[in-house]
């Protein structure tokens, strides 16, 4: 029901936001609950909330009536209004649920062999299609699944293509999906005891390696690939001293990886650095490797021959230890900004996505001034400018080079523009000029500009970027 509807119920409902890591392990939760009463369960697809169970071969056991009632007492400890519904077909059974008798009692029984004319009053909502075809059925003033389903299969298959014939079928019925044998994952843990407490990491990690050598393989036997993983030690407290039966003194520290990996050269890298930056407070006489988050394991391969192939996952460890190791900071990446002067066009930003997921922006050429006029006010303007810098260069694309900061110059002139600077010691003599490109704004700020920008060409030494400001010249930078 929509937030209105609900609030109209209960006054004091409180809105939580979906959150997919914690339904998921509900689901899982669930589904290990309902396996008492059927080992075939399946959740249903982006369908949270729903589940496929299996229903054959329970004659001996009290027959569907039994099944359901088992099924309807486990999902109702955990809502009060759960229903339970058995049919010939997946689709019968869903449009069940939403029939007046479960509502009223949470649980019905299609007879056998009467799913379709059981489906002939469920509207097309229960009907899973995509919502274009369900329009087009609504504006033919088809509203139910019995009205589709009484079409003829070659004008349906005509007029929609094989999406209204799969429609078609499972509003007659004709429903292939059956629930499977599931399988609730096991924990993936090692537990191992150290033969004496120790007060250094070394036969902690001696030990973690050889876990992490078992969760991996096991890991890659399953097709999943480990997303976090968590490292507990169990520390000798003086645990003579505690009462009896009381537990042992653990700490936990967990480690997320930018992306899922099953290799287990990359998993002990993470443990590692977890551990070798863990100050002990006792000595150490136990540990435990678990990998408390999964996800499938990729099946992408890579060229031996091809040198471009690289292991994404070495990279996104090898700056996930930099940040261990440095603190945070230490891993950053360039962005642009939305900026008309050099110095602002770009910043350093720290990279928390996995490296290997995009390209980042310093492998391109950085930006440069005058990347062409702007109608705005607080935008760059041209004036007596036939060639902007930018566009001017005609040799292969350069990278601008910029200073810390600009550095003031003295400028020789020449019918009134720049013929030769003196910067750091050297006169650099202009052998070819770019410019003038006029560049103001950042009115609305303390810090607003007003320059004129001249490039540089030169056979001999790196073409400077220079640029008068208040009567002052200064040198940007330079391309090389």
């Amino acid at each position: 029901m929509t937030v209105p509807e609900a609030r109209a119920c209960c006054a004091a409902l409180e809105i939580i936001p979906w959150d997919d890591h914690a339904i998921v392990p509900a689901i899982t939760t669930v589904s290990a609950a309902l396996l008492a009463a059927s080992p075939r369960v399946t959740p249903v697809a982006r369908e949270p909330g729903l589940w496929w169970v299996g229903a054959s071969g329970f004659g001996a056991l009290g027959g569907e009536p039994a099944l359901a009632r088992a099924l309807l007492a486990i999902a109702r400890s955990w809502h009060p209004l759960a229903r339970v519904t058995v049919a010939g077909s997946c689709v019968a059974a869903r449009a069940a649920t939403w029939s007046a008798s479960a509502r009223a009692s949470g649980l019905v029984i299609v007879p056998p062999e009467r799913d379709v004319r059981y489906l002939a009053a469920a509207p097309l909502a229960l009907i899973p299609m995509s919502e274009e075809l369900r329009e087009t059925l609504a504006a033919l003033g088809m509203g139910t699944a019995g009205a589709f389903a009484a079409l003829d299969a070659d004008d349906v298959e005509r007029r929609w293509g094989a999406e209204g014939l799969a429609a078609w079928r499972l509003a007659r019925g004709e429903d292939r999906r059956r629930p499977v044998l599931a399988r609730v994952d096991e924990p993936r843990v090692v537990d191992a005891e150290l033969p004496a407490p120790t007060s250094t990491m070394e036969p902690v990690l001696f030990l973690a390696r050889a876990a992490i050598d078992a969760l991996a393989t096991a890991l890659v036997h399953d097709g999943r690939a480990a997303a976090a993983i968590a490292v507990t030690l169990t520390l000798d407290s003086a645990r003579s001293a505690l009462p009896e039966g009381a537990p042992p003194h653990t700490v936990t520290r967990e480690a997320r990886f930018p992306r899922p990996t099953a290799r287990a050269v990359h998993l002990f890298d993470q443990c590692r650095a977890l551990l070798e930056r863990w100050p002990l407070t006792a000595p150490a006489c136990g540990v435990r490797v678990a990998v408390v988050a999964t996800a499938p394991l990729s099946g992408e391969q890579g060229d031996l021959l091809t040198p471009e192939w690289r292991d994404a996952a070495a990279a996104d460890a090898a700056l996930a230890r930099l940040r261990a190791e440095l603190g945070a900071g230490t891993v950053v990446r360039p962005v642009e900004r939305d900026e008309h002067r050099p110095e602002r066009q770009g910043e350093w930003e720290e990279e928390h996505q996995a490296a290997g997921s995009r390209q980042m922006a310093g492998d391109d050429e950085l930006p440069t001034p005058g990347s062409g006029p702007s109608t705005s006010d607080g935008g760059p303007h041209t004036s007596d400018a036939k060639e902007l810098p930018v566009a001017a260069r005609n040799r292969a694309a350069a990278v601008l080079r910029l200073l810390e900061a600009p550095e003031a110059v003295e400028v020789e002139r020449r019918s009134g523009r720049p013929a030769a600077v003196r910067w750091r010691g050297r006169r650099h003599t202009f052998a070819r000029l770019h410019g003038p490109e006029r560049l103001s704004g950042d009115w609305w700020r303390d810090d607003g500009y007003r320059r004129e920008y001249w490039r540089s060409e030169d056979e001999d030494t790196d073409d400077l970027l220079v640029f008068e400001e208040n009567g002052t010249w200064y040198v940007q930078g330079w391309f090389d």
